[in-house]
């Protein structure tokens, strides 16, 4: 289990970044896809804004780019060489793997990108 007030705690969780307290998004699963970018304004607990400025998660799209490339290598290493696969069949599962992936690593993007400007505050109770 991850340790409250930890960054990685908020970014795996989807959590708010400030107070770690509920999720910033309307619905946790990230497959239901109508709903995939869907978050709340503000935390109702510490009343952190998610949306900083206007097009704020326009950013996560490059983090999204090196998470897609971290996991693409990962599915093209455990396939090609700890499976010992063929190239083709390593691609393909690269390939297959990121499209399965694509909810996941979006969320995930957007999570890192908002943990990049807001920090966990021990003390949020007391400034609010």
């Amino acid at each position: 289990m991850l340790k409250k007030g930890t960054t990685l705690n908020s970014i795996l969780t989807g959590s708010c970044p400030k107070c770690q307290e509920e999720s910033m998004y309307v619905v946790k699963n990230p497959y239901l896809l109508k709903t995939l970018y869907k978050m709340n304004k503000t935390c109702s607990h510490c009343h952190t804004r998610y949306e900083i400025e206007p097009s704020f998660f326009y950013g996560a799209m490059y983090v999204s780019y090196g998470v897609s490339i971290a996991f693409g290598v990962a599915f093209f290493i455990t396939s090609y060489y700890i499976l010992q696969t063929s190239v083709k069949v390593a691609m393909i599962s690269l390939i297959v793997g990121i499209i399965a992936l694509m909810p996941v690593i979006a969320r995930l993007s957007r999570n890192i990108y908002i943990n990049m400007f807001i920090h966990f505050d021990k003390n949020w109770k007391q400034n609010s």
